[in-house]
């Protein structure tokens, strides 16, 4: 019997969420002379946000065990073979969709990431876990990262880069999705326009937070 690449990769997944949890201090170090006003106009800032995460860029940033373990279980469940992720960071999550992707036979993750340190270690962690020739790293603003050369139809969508974007990402995406396509938007209640759009009645989502500030939506029109 074949050992699902998940379950190959468990040891490894579990070294980097050590990893993360131990960053955490680095994390809290980015945040030290932020207000909480000042954090949440940052969040919520569609250009200062990079002074936000620019002060982060050592820490992984990383999706919860259960979320990627949600990310895994909606690859394999969609029988997804395209996905599009904004937010690489360390590539955690990357590796859970990207696992999934060759469980089911292969596909694309294309993946965008600003920070230049982070793209490199998350190109490291794939390399490591044996998912490198499944992924696409696109290193830069997001803005112009994904409004090119994106498959024609996307599987599954993860939203986990500057919150204040998630509109905009979306807006770049939204012609790829077919119904039933999904979206995962971590840390979501940071993002609080997109939650409108995708909750909204006659929307074309069916949309429910899921698990700890996390928006599950599916694409039904």
């Amino acid at each position: 019997m074949t050992i699902p690449t998940i379950t190959s990769l468990a040891p490894f997944l579990e070294r980097l969420f050590d990893e993360t949890d131990a960053a955490n201090n680095a994390t809290l170090a980015g945040f030290t002379d932020f207000s909480d006003a000042d954090r949440a106009r940052l969040m919520l800032s569609k250009t200062d946000y990079r002074d936000l995460y620019g002060r982060l860029k050592d820490a992984p940033l990383a999706v919860s065990r259960e979320t990627g373990q949600l990310l895994y279980m909606l690859t394999r469940s969609s029988r997804a073979t395209e996905i599009v992720e904004f937010g690489t960071s360390f590539g955690i999550s990357t590796l859970h969709l990207a696992a999934g992707l060759r469980d089911n036979g292969g596909g694309r993750l294309i993946t965008s990431e600003f920070e230049p340190s982070k793209a490199a270690r998350a190109r490291q962690n794939l390399i490591a876990g044996g998912l490198i020739d499944l992924v696409e790293i696109r290193e830069g603003d997001a803005l112009q990262t994904l409004s090119v050369d994106l498959p024609d139809t996307i599987d599954l969508v993860l939203l986990d880069g500057a919150k204040a974007l998630y509109p905009e990402i979306l807006d770049l995406l939204e012609g790829h999705l077919g119904a039933g396509a999904i979206i995962v938007a971590d840390n979501a209640d940071d993002s609080p326009d997109y939650l409108a759009r995708v909750r909204a009645v006659g929307s074309g989502y069916m949309s429910t937070p899921f698990a700890e500030d996390v928006e599950l939506s599916v694409r039904i029109s």
